[in-house]
């Protein structure tokens, strides 16, 4: 590689691997930022902002994840449609009851760029409440912990 020139991950030379993270135990903000890192692809030598250079990950044991202090009834999603007095608030514990892996997926969001980009890069995400996971011959057998 020339050091005189400027380097650009091209969309065919991308490689992207699949990877395994435990969720078991992680808070869940200090996880989902080691996730939007990994899905963007700033953890690796080759990152380049404007391209989708980042890898899979599939979230497993979310049901064991962490929220420190009052947070699961202290935090609050927040969503209005438009209309008058349709502003709806959800504590984290029943977010998590209706859909478990709606905290992550959001918290992870959040953590993207609010671009085009950020759609494309989200859909690489998997999250699954317990151990076993569909992605099995992607993966292989090896785990990342997180």
């Amino acid at each position: 590689m020339d050091m005189n020139k400027a380097f650009y991950l091209r969309k065919e030379d991308r490689n992207p691997q699949w990877r395994v993270m435990d969720a078991t135990g992680q808070s869940l903000g200090r996880l989902a930022v080691k996730i939007a890192d990994a899905l963007r692809g700033k953890d690796q030598a080759m990152y380049t902002p404007h391209t989708d250079s980042g890898d899979y990950i599939v979230v497993i044991n979310l049901a064991k994840i962490v929220l420190t202090g009052n947070k699961w009834n202290d935090k609050e999603y927040v969503s209005h449609s438009g209309y008058l007095g349709n502003r709806k608030v959800l504590k984290a514990k029943e977010l998590y009851a209706k859909d478990p892996s709606a905290i992550l997926i959001k918290a992870v969001k959040l953590m993207l760029p609010k671009n085009n980009l950020s759609k494309q890069i989200l859909k690489k995400l998997k999250v699954y409440t317990g151990a076993e996971h569909p992605h099995i011959a992607q993966v292989g057998t090896t785990q990342v912990s997180a």
